[in-house]
C-alpha cells in the first residue's frame, strides 16, 4: 500500500534540524541563485518581447511613411489613443518617434547587430540611435555593453570617452611570441591601446603616487575601465627576492586569463628599461605568488605618452607577456568642445519637442 506523505509542521521542523548549519546555508545560497538567475532570464524574456513590439509599430510607422514634417498630428493622436487603451506602456509622442527610428536604423543592419539591439533596453537602444551615426561604432558599443552588462550611464561614459576610437589605436604586446596559442587571444582582449583615467578629475601634474592612491580610492570605475574579469588585489603590492623588497604598483587578477596581471604607472613617456623591470616583476610573481593552475603573470605598462617604434623594439627581447598603453588624465580640449555642442543641441532638440 503506497503511503501518503504529509507534511507537518513537526516534521518539517525535524528535517531543517537535521541539516547542519552549513548544508542549510548552502541550500539557500542555491535556491537564491536559482531565484536570481530566473528572474533575470525572465526579464530578458521581456525585454526582448518589448523590442519586438517596439520594432512593430516602428515598421508599421515606416512602411506608411509616416514623418516629423508630416504625420506629427498622426502622432499625436495615435499617441493619445494608444495611452487611453495602454496606460504606462511609454507610447508619448517622442517614444512612438524613436519606435519609427530604431526599426528605420536598424532594418537595414546585419543580423548580429539586430539580435545585439534586441536584447538591449530601450534606453540603452536610443542612447545608441541619437550618439552614434556608423553600424561599426553600434556593434562595437551594442556587443560591450552586452558583454559586461554596462548600465545606461556606463555606456555613455564610454561613448564620451570615445572607447570604440581607442580601441581602433595600435595594440602594443609580445603575447604572441611568448605566451600559448589558446591564451594569446585572451590576453589581447583584456589589453586596451589607450586607458582614460579622466573620472580621476585630474587637473594638475601629480606624482604618481599620488595617481596611484587616487585610483585605489576610485578602484570601482578604473576596474570598469580595465575591461571585463578584473579583480583587485592591491597596490605596492610587496615583492621579495633574497631579503630585498620590491612594489608593484597595482596587482590585479583576470578570470578570463586566469592570471596575475601587474600594472606599473608611469607619469612620463615610456622608457626602455621599464620592460625588463616588468620582466623581473613577472618573474618574481610566478616563482612566488603565481598559485598552481594558474596562467603565466601578464604585465601592462601603462605611460602618459610612447613611441611605438621604441615600444615595439623594446618589447622584441622580453620574455614574460608584456603589454604598452597610454592612459589619458582629461579629456582632449577638442573633445569637451564637442560634447559641449552635441548637450546644447539635444537640449534645444528637447525644447522644440514641447513646443
Amino acid at each position: 500500500m503506497k503511503e501518503n506523505f504529509n507534511l507537518t509542521p513537526t516534521t518539517a521542523d525535524s528535517i531543517v534540524h537535521t541539516l547542519s548549519e552549513d548544508d542549510y546555508k548552502l541550500l539557500l545560497e542555491h535556491l537564491a541563485a536559482d531565484i536570481k538567475s530566473t528572474r533575470i532570464s525572465i526579464a530578458r524574456r521581456i525585454n526582448g518581447s518589448v523590442m519586438q513590439l517596439y520594432w512593430k509599430i516602428g515598421q508599421q510607422l515606416s512602411e506608411r511613411k509616416v514623418d516629423e514634417r508630416y504625420g506629427s498630428a498622426i502622432i499625436k493622436r495615435l499617441s493619445a489613443d494608444l495611452k487611453t487603451e495602454f496606460p504606462n506602456m511609454g507610447f508619448s509622442p517622442r517614444n512612438l518617434w524613436n519606435m519609427k527610428q530604431f526599426y528605420d536604423t536598424f532594418s537595414a543592419a546585419d543580423q548580429k547587430l539586430q539580435q545585439l539591439v534586441a536584447v538591449l533596453p530601450w534606453g540603452h537602444n536610443i542612447l545608441l540611435m541619437n550618439r552614434l551615426s556608423s553600424y561599426e561604432e553600434i556593434s562595437y558599443y551594442a556587443n560591450e555593453a552586452v558583454k559586461q552588462g554596462w548600465t545606461r550611464n556606463v555606456l555613455l561614459n564610454y561613448i564620451k570617452a570615445d572607447t570604440y576610437g581607442q580601441s581602433k589605436l595600435l595594440k602594443q604586446h609580445n603575447f604572441a611570441t611568448v605566451l600559448p596559442d589558446d591564451l594569446q587571444e585572451q590576453a589581447d582582449e583584456i589589453l586596451k591601446s589607450r586607458y582614460n583615467l579622466a573620472f580621476l578629475g585630474v587637473e594638475q601634474p601629480l606624482k604618481e603616487l599620488e595617481i596611484e592612491k587616487m585610483l585605489v580610492e576610485k578602484i570601482r570605475f578604473l576596474i570598469l575601465e580595465l575591461g571585463k574579469g578584473y579583480s583587485f588585489i592591491g597596490n605596492q603590492y610587496r615583492l621579495e627576492l633574497n631579503g630585498k623588497e620590491y612594489f608593484v604598483d597595482m596587482l590585479f587578477f583576470n578570470r578570463c586569463t586566469k592570471s596575475l596581471v601587474a600594472i606599473e604607472l608611469k607619469i612620463g613617456d615610456f622608457k626602455p628599461e621599464y620592460v625588463s623591470k616588468m620582466g623581473f616583476y613577472l618573474s618574481l610573481l610566478d616563482k612566488n605568488v603565481r598559485l598552481e593552475g594558474e596562467n603565466p603573470s601578464i604585465g601592462i605598462i601603462l605611460c602618459a605618452d610612447k613611441d611605438n617604434d621604441e615600444v615595439e623594439i623594446a618589447l622584441q627581447t622580453a620574455n614574460a607577456p608584456i603589454g604598452v598603453a597610454e592612459y589619458q588624465l582629461n579629456f582632449p580640449e577638442q573633445k569637451i568642445k564637442e560634447l559641449i555642442r552635441n548637450e546644447i543641441k539635444n537640449q534645444n532638440n528637447i525644447i522644440k519637442e514641447k513646443l
